[in-house]
């Protein structure tokens, strides 16, 4: 998936560098659709310019002084891009939460620490819900063109809007009726 990312941000920044498209994922919060560390970004970014799917287009030296790499793809990292699209875009899958496989042995778990970790997932989703709030605030839809990434972020505060309620009434059901 992170080849997919990177492909797709230099077709839309064609000359950036591999610190502006790392900042861009940052940014936009990719983290929600892969799991991605700095050391793989840049390990899949030396990867595709492995294969020849990007090229080196200028090494200009930074106001810092250090010089940058600046990128494009390539006629045949296009081809990969559009192989990309074509497999991401065609898989459906279910939704795993790594919670669940905990909440699989929740009866043999002290019912105290399982009600911490519920409170832990419902302080994450809280922080999930409020950066794609800041996000969506933050950003308006362009006039005439669809939005897929402001639609992607509203729907996944849909989902986490409903994951939300879930951990709070499994919280509540967990605690028992209050006496």
């Amino acid at each position: 998936m992170i080849p997919l990312l990177i492909l797709g941000l230099l077709t839309q920044n064609p000359g950036a560098h591999g610190y502006e498209l790392l900042a861009l994922m940052e940014k936009r919060h990719y983290k929600y659709i892969v799991n991605f560390t700095k050391g793989s970004f840049y390990y899949n970014l030396q990867q595709l310019e492995e294969k020849g799917w990007i090229e080196q287009i200028q090494q200009n030296s930074s106001t810092s002084g250090r010089e940058t790499r600046n990128f494009k793809i390539t006629e045949s990292g296009m081809a990969e891009f559009e192989k990309l699209m074509v497999k991401y875009g065609t898989k459906s899958e279910y939704v795993n939460l790594q919670f669940y496989g905990a909440l699989l042995f929740a009866d043999e778990f002290d019912k105290n620490k399982l009600l911490e970790l519920i409170q832990s997932q419902i302080d994450q989703t809280k922080v999930r819900i409020a950066l794609l709030d800041e996000y969506l605030s933050n950003t308006q839809a362009l006039p005439g063109a669809v939005d897929y990434y402001r639609r992607m972020n509203e729907n996944s505060r849909s989902h986490h809007l409903v994951n939300l309620e879930w951990f709070e009434q499994l919280k509540a059901e967990i605690e028992g009726p209050v006496v």
